[in-house]
């Protein structure tokens, strides 16, 4: 059966891990993409193909593979005829994490046991819409029902995260940003100049030279921080080093507001200050930086023009990322200013290079330095197991803080449901092997930890 009690716990322990220990520890989802205007809010969805489809590119990627057209992915087309385009798709999906996270999703909030086709995509819509229509099924109430405790959404450090501040009236669980600063680091990229007035105007401050910008960048990091935030979150994409004298930070920072081109080694010298700087922040607060690399974005020129950013079009980079990390953490290491540190990769072959990195660099914190859980396009029963076996094989797979949903769909949660299974049969496996205790209570100490305690303790939310 689709789905049943045990599916993907294949071993006696992995039925007990998850059962008795997985299964109803509380969720802390510490890096999400969910919009804190809609959390307090708290409206309905009009549908179905809203909550489902709307932001949702790894659906859209799975439409246009089946050959989708694109009115009914991004553009105007009838809700239902997305819908349907989307039952299509999950026909031909089997073996795709999304195959099993929609039908995890039907049943999980709608109590909807059919197998998703055309066939059934009628009954489907109808009964999802029926249910989304009622007060139980709030962007908030989807929220609470899924057992979430704290949630970490992405925020650039000029917003005045006036929702955030609403958001404190919430009781059943707490919402807090993350600092997301990456237009302030990406000085390359198209309106750098505009973001740094902007920014300038949040802190207080007329920004001319670096040291103004750090200077901002303190005073959000002050302000965030009254404000709950305890997580960085970088999309850096590619690792860079390269030393720079306080004056030719000056000159590239003048160059930049001027609407100047910037060499290479001038935007890598840039880069690798504004991180240093960022990284003396996060340790004096005794923030969580989290580093997402090797994302190879925008891939297609001509529907980025059309659609923009997030719309499906972005792959997997593969460019040297050990030695730069090992430079950058190493001078930090000299102030003893490398905060606690996740590291994220794209890219599965960095898994080795970054987690025998981070062992160079732990100490005072248990798991002060950890391997982030297998991120985006690696969200599948292979990819996590892989990154799950590799934390085990180099460090101390029980220090782990686990899964997150890297999400925009209030329907995510069910993907920690699915981590957890994995993460259980995992364990189940060692045991049947030998390599560890046949010993329910100490491993389901260690699944327990990893499902909710360890982020609880970790980021201290």
């Amino acid at each position: 059966m689709l789905l049943n009690d045990d599916f993907l716990l294949g071993t006696d322990m992995a039925k007990k891990l998850f059962h008795n220990h997985a299964k109803n520890m509380p969720i802390i989802d510490f890096h999400c993409h969910l919009n804190p205007q809609e959390i307090y809010e708290d409206d309905n969805f009009a549908s179905i193909t809203e909550v489902w489809l709307k932001g949702d590119h790894y659906k859209w990627r799975l439409m246009r593979a089946n050959g989708v057209p694109e009115n009914l992915i991004t553009g105007d087309g009838d809700d239902f005829a997305k819908f349907y385009a989307w039952a299509g798709t999950v026909e031909k999906a089997l073996g795709n994490p999304l195959y099993v996270w929609t039908h995890l999703e039907l049943r999980r909030f709608f109590d909807i046991d059919l197998v998703l086709s055309r066939e059934t995509a009628r009954e489907v819509y109808d009964r999802a819409n029926a249910l989304l229509a009622t007060a139980g099924f709030s962007r908030r109430s989807l929220i609470r029902s899924s057992n979430v405790t704290a949630i970490c959404t992405t925020d650039d450090p000029a917003d005045d995260l006036h929702w955030h501040e609403l958001l404190k009236t919430e009781k059943a669980f707490t919402v807090v940003p993350a600092f997301r600063p990456d237009k302030a680091i990406n000085i390359h990229a198209a309106g750098y100049a505009d973001y740094l007035v902007a920014l300038g105007a949040s802190a207080g401050v007329k920004i001319g030279a670096f040291a103004d910008i750090v200077v901002a960048l303190s005073a959000r990091v002050d302000f965030f921080h009254s404000m709950g935030a305890r997580l960085s979150d970088h999309a850096l994409d590619t690792v860079v080093y390269a030393e720079a004298t306080q004056a030719e930070l000056d000159a590239i920072v003048t160059a930049a507001i001027a609407g100047g081109e910037l060499s290479t080694l001038q935007i890598a010298q840039y880069r690798t200050a504004i991180l240093q700087a960022l990284m003396r922040l996060y340790t004096a607060k005794n923030w969580t930086m989290q580093l997402h690399l090797h994302a190879l974005r925008n891939t297609n020129r001509r529907m980025l023009d059309i659609l923009g950013p997030d719309t499906g079009y972005d792959g997997m980079n593969d460019r040297p990322v050990a030695e730069p990390l090992a430079a950058l953490f190493d001078s930090m290491e000299s102030e003893d200013s490398i905060p606690r540190t996740m590291l994220y990769s794209l890219n599965p072959n960095d898994y080795l290079p970054l987690v025998t990195l981070m062992g160079s660099y732990q100490k005072d914190t248990v798991q002060k330095m950890q391997l982030g859980s297998a991120w985006w396009h690696n969200d599948t029963r292979s990819g996590m197991r892989l990154q799950l076996q590799t934390f085990a094989d180099e460090s101390l797979l029980s220090n782990f803080v686990g899964m997150l949903t890297d999400s925009r769909s209030f329907l995510s949660y069910p993907r920690h449901e699915y981590f957890r299974r994995i993460l259980c049969e995992l364990i189940g496996e060692w045991v049947e092997l030998g390599e560890v205790p046949d010993d329910e209570a100490l491993l389901g100490r260690m699944v327990e930890d990893i499902s909710y305690n360890n982020a609880h303790t970790y980021f201290g939310l």
